[in-house]
């Protein structure tokens, strides 16, 4: 009776190990194939029309949902083509605290993560420096200590075309643009390595 029930221990042990192993298999396999899943949309470009503000936002929602501490996001377009609408739907997805405004007179503003252990969103606007034609832009840029948060922080910034790429060898560009006769917006996006 004794080593019956120790088959059967060791049998239940046995087969217990078998079901961790096989869903830790399992669970590397979507992992694996999440990723790499993730590196093929990566070196893709898509492109949406966004008739209505709430679009634009929308969008912001479903980049910023795939945002980690450490990525920049560069944002482009002419005035009004909703760079900070898109910066408002970012920071909703990633729920961070403060007022998402355009921060054209700051500079840049920090918006802490309402979670432990998320990653804040630093919100640089550049436009302000555009207008200095004999500013050091990358040396103003440097001034904003933006690359001491970046491990902590997600940096979207509004108008860095060029110059906030350096930031990172890892960014994501988004072109918003629109058409005089229409309110739609165009958005671009694609992850860029340096």
């Amino acid at each position: 009776m004794g080593d019956e029930r120790l088959r059967e221990e060791h049998q239940t042990r046995d087969e217990r190990s078998r079901e961790e192993h096989q869903t830790w298999d399992e669970r590397l396999r979507e992992e694996h194939q999440t990723r790499d899943e993730r590196l093929r949309e990566e070196h893709q470009t898509r492109v949406v029309l966004l008739p209505t503000a709430d679009d634009t936002f929308g969008l912001g929602t479903r980049l910023g949902a795939d945002l980690r501490a450490g990525d920049v996001v560069v944002l482009s377009g002419p005035l009004g083509a909703g760079k900070t609408v898109l910066a408002k739907g970012i920071a909703h997805a990633m729920d961070v605290d403060g007022a998402v405004i355009s921060p054209t007179f700051v500079l840049a503003r920090v918006h802490p993560a309402r979670r432990p252990g998320a990653p804040a969103m630093v919100h640089v606007d550049m436009y302000r420096l555009l207008e200095h034609t004999g500013a050091d832009l990358l040396a103003e840029l440097d001034s904003l200590d933006l690359d001491t948060d970046l491990t902590d922080a997600v940096v979207v910034i509004e108008w860095g075309e060029g110059l906030a790429e350096r930031l990172s060898e890892r960014h994501l560009d988004v072109r918003l643009c629109y058409d005089d006769d229409s309110d739609v917006r165009t958005a671009t996006w694609h992850w860029s390595r340096q």
